[in-house]
């Protein structure tokens, strides 16, 4: 049996409370990495309103999602498939968009500054996140996740476990002017995802066993159509745990994206572990659409985090919030599982709890109408991307560089 205070790690209550605890101990002034200039909380925050202001100017902010890449370059992708979807009820609709921002997303690690992919149905080219979430909308829509050419818009075990690197490569138009980092990587992710769907049938279904088969694994649990969106994280943790090559062990329990780090000292075997689940957590806002379109109401949003990734990470030092005790070469790329990084992560998640409730005074909104989903995709994410652009020309990279295999950021 599991222990089970490492169970409670597969929980946003532990990932909060935990990088809390290391904001606290970089706050006392006991880092030798870090310090935090708290004054510089209201230049973030008005930085990101400024931000949001511009990129949603009616204030008419969508959830931070995979869904917002699809639409890049002003054309709705999801909409163009609709004509295909006709006759489905909308829980299989739902199924159908399940599939797809799981593994678009689970295909979401960094591209590399020089791979594009060119879309021949708009003739844009596209590199990046944005890129990888178009050209896997585009292989999805080829039925190229799907074992049955008869049923080609959805994702199942047994065409994941069968892909590999050189039909994804084709896919996603890699060549040697057109290098994408990690492509054997990203196959044997696929791989392994298929091995977990098939691996359990309660989580996602037989017949075959796919990801939008979670769909009616929480049905059950969403009482008078109200389904609590922690629900839905815990289940990805709870069945894609094995699919993570590098995710932290112990005691044979396999945790996922979870870090080591001094401040937190408890006696018992989670003793400073600190967890973030940020890939599961970037798939669980990312499902949130989906389960809507199902007819459920999505609620407690703000159980979930803020995703500690180098966007965000890289905001708050970028704007003297977090500040490095040492000048940090961009250039020089540490691993996620140092110390250092894994502060760096924890601090982002808890400021990012701290800089909410300023950024929703400037814009007008409370907790309920402005929940860290939106404030991500107004947002920070966006505003990050920015301050690196204005800070580290022309490509922009985050002022601390991560030495990483695409499962966490």
């Amino acid at each position: 049996m599991n222990p089970p205070e490492l169970l409670a790690l597969r929980s946003t209550a532990a990932v909060r409370a935990r990088c809390h605890t290391v904001l606290d101990h970089v706050v006392a002034g006991n880092s030798p990495h870090f310090t935090v200039h708290e004054p510089a909380l209201a230049e973030v925050a008005d930085y990101v309103t400024d931000v949001t202001r511009r990129a949603y100017p009616t204030l008419d902010i969508p959830y931070h999602s995979r869904w917002r890449h699809f639409d890049v370059a002003g054309l709705d992708r999801w909409a163009t498939l609709a004509p295909r979807l006709e006759g489905l009820d909308d829980a299989a609709r739902a199924r159908t968009m399940i599939d797809l921002a799981v593994v678009s997303v689970l295909l979401d690690a960094g591209a590399g500054d020089v791979w594009r992919f060119h879309e021949a149905e708009t003739g844009v080219s596209i590199g990046r996140s944005e890129g990888l979430a178009v050209a896997s909308f585009r292989m999805f829509e080829a039925g190229g996740f799907s074992s049955d050419p008869a049923q080609p818009l959805r994702a199942d075990a047994a065409a994941l476990i069968a892909l590999d690197a050189d039909k994804l490569g084709q896919f996603f138009q890699v060549s040697v002017d057109n290098p994408l980092v990690g492509v054997p990587g990203r196959a044997a992710l696929l791989n392994r995802l298929g091995e977990a769907l098939a691996a359990r049938p309660d989580l996602f279904g037989t017949d075959p066993a796919r990801p939008g088969g979670l769909l009616d694994a929480l049905l059950p649990q969403a009482k008078i159509g109200r389904l609590r969106a922690a629900l839905i994280l815990e289940a990805l943790l709870d069945g894609l745990s094995p699919i993570w090559p590098s995710g932290l062990q112990v005691e044979g329990v396999a945790l996922g994206d979870v870090g080591r780090h001094p401040a937190v000292a408890v006696p018992d075997l989670s003793n400073h572990l600190v967890p973030f689940h940020k890939l599961s957590q970037w798939l669980t806002y990312s499902l949130l659409e989906p389960f809507e379109a199902a007819g459920l109401a999505v609620t407690e949003l703000d159980e979930l985090t803020a995703l500690p990734e180098y966007r965000n990470g890289g905001l708050l030092v970028d704007l003297g919030l977090i500040v490095p005790r040492e000048a940090i070469d961009p250039a020089q790329k540490h691993d996620v599982t140092s110390e250092m990084v894994v502060e760096w992560r924890a601090l982002t998640v808890a400021l990012m709890d701290r800089l909410a409730g300023p950024v929703r005074e400037r814009l007008g909104f409370d907790a309920s109408e402005f929940p860290l989903a939106k404030m991500l995709q107004g947002g920070t994410w966006t505003a990050g991307r920015q301050i690196a652009s204005e800070r580290r020309p022309p490509a922009g990279p985050p002022p601390i560089s991560i030495d990483a295999d695409g499962t966490v950021f």
